[in-house]
């Protein structure tokens, strides 16, 4: 699922942890973004720029992933890979990026995941 599922939609809360964020929204549905981790991979919350609040109460008006997996680059030289991805989200009250941060030793997912909450 993409997180553009999210446009339109009006978030009632938010609730975040270091490897998860849920997104309530007011029809009586919950978005969990998040990764499953394996082995030998680690993908993180690295920063929430802007104020979460922000989002609640009003339309979500922009919500897009932005990743670096088609030119992955180096970030740290110890990394053997790594993928950071971007997710914007705005409404009439302000706009939040949230960046998360995954390294591994390339064999091993290090994307996040958005789904619906049963």
């Amino acid at each position: 699922m993409d997180v553009s599922e999210l446009l339109g939609k009006t978030l009632t809360d938010i609730s975040t942890s270091s490897d998860e964020i849920v997104f309530y929204v007011n029809d009586g549905t919950a978005y969990k973004m998040y990764h499953c981790q394996d082995c030998c991979e680690t993908v993180s919350i690295e920063s929430i720029v802007g104020d979460l609040r922000d989002l609640i109460g009003s339309p979500i008006l922009l919500a897009e992933e932005v990743t670096n997996i088609d030119e992955p680059g180096r970030l740290n030289s110890y990394d053997e890979s790594f993928t950071w991805t971007f997710y914007k989200f705005a409404t009439i009250k302000g706009y939040v990026d949230v960046r998360w941060y995954g390294e591994s030793n390339g064999y091993y997912s290090e994307r996040v995941d958005f789904a619906e909450v049963e």
